[in-house]
């Protein structure tokens, strides 16, 4: 936390590109879901959601870079598991998207499952937990596969789009983005199944449990900001709120702030920057973007959903 606030602005590290969620523009700047999460942090610890550099890392350089300390935290589809936790010395700081592994076929195949996918050629991004989920599914429904390897996403998606295989498997909302980058995109469809669970989340090293921490509540923050019906349109609502929940969230009471090490107004600030949770997903990857993306697990606890914050109190 420290070491952010003298650098004066925040180190990201997101993927190469991936649609909804990191994507750079032809001038060079950054947006998506993972974008704003950072974007969120910075405005909540220097007060500027602009004070961030981003740093697009592959699936197989990402830990090493954070270990390195070349970034303060990733914000890049990377799957919370025990693995990473114990054996990499990493925290992940909760889960902003609950995600699962599917596929993305070719018409072509005529088939509407992926039960029917057996001798299949299935193009996979090397050093993922997705390629070890493709062995353990085919393996318990008795199939066979033929395996094309890729070192990035990027090989495994050019790979599949020029008929190397028939199928490329990721986590299902990025195969979203990536049928819309195909040339034809409606000879290709997103299979309904999930044959995994893929949590999503923010992850930090774990040697710092202050900046955990600060990174952790962020996070919550957005969710309880959606929860308690606070967005960018009502903040000034907000700040002269009597609701003692209100009240905590803008740093009128209960002094958060300052035992995050951070200035009262830092959940404030956060929501000013990038809005709600539920704004960051409809902006990014629902109704109001071009993924459309059905919200269903990362609705809210009380609509459906399992998205849960605990209370900032």
């Amino acid at each position: 936390l420290e070491t952010v606030k003298q650098r004066g602005t925040l180190a990201c590290g997101v993927s190469e590109g991936l649609n909804g969620f990191s994507d750079k523009d032809a001038q060079g700047k950054w947006s998506g879901f993972d974008v704003d999460f950072c974007r969120a942090l910075a405005a909540a610890v220097l007060g500027d959601p602009q004070k961030v550099t981003f740093t697009p890392l592959s699936a197989s350089e990402r830990f090493e870079a954070l270990k390195t300390a070349k970034v303060d935290l990733l914000s890049r589809n990377s799957t919370w598991t025990l693995g990473r936790e114990a054996e990499l010395g990493l925290a992940f700081a909760g889960i902003t998207y609950h995600d699962g592994q599917g596929f993305l076929a070719k018409r072509a195949l005529k088939i509407d499952g992926a039960l029917a996918l057996d001798k299949a050629k299935i193009c996979v991004e090397a050093g993922t937990t997705t390629q070890i989920n493709l062995a353990d599914f085919f393996r318990a429904n008795s199939m066979t596969y033929e395996e094309k390897v890729f070192p990035s996403a990027a090989e495994a998606f050019a790979a599949f789009e020029s008929g190397q295989c028939d199928v490329l498997t990721r986590d299902q909302s990025a195969l979203y983005g990536e049928r819309l980058r195909l040339a034809k995109p409606a000879e290709a469809i997103v299979l309904p199944d999930v044959i995994s669970k893929e949590p999503l989340g923010p992850v930090v090293r774990s040697d710092d449990f202050p900046w955990f921490t600060v990174v952790k509540w962020v996070n919550f923050a957005l969710i309880n900001a959606e929860e308690l019906g606070i967005s960018t349109g009502n903040l000034d609502d907000a700040l002269k709120s009597q609701k003692p929940d209100v009240r905590r969230f803008t740093g009128a009471e209960g002094g958060f702030g300052k035992a995050l090490g951070l200035d009262p107004d830092w959940a404030v600030r956060a929501i000013k920057a990038t809005g709600s949770y539920a704004e960051i997903y409809e902006r990014n990857l629902g109704t109001s973007s071009k993924l459309s993306i059905p919200r269903a697990l990362n609705q809210l606890w009380n609509m459906g959903g399992v998205l849960y914050a605990p209370p900032m109190r």
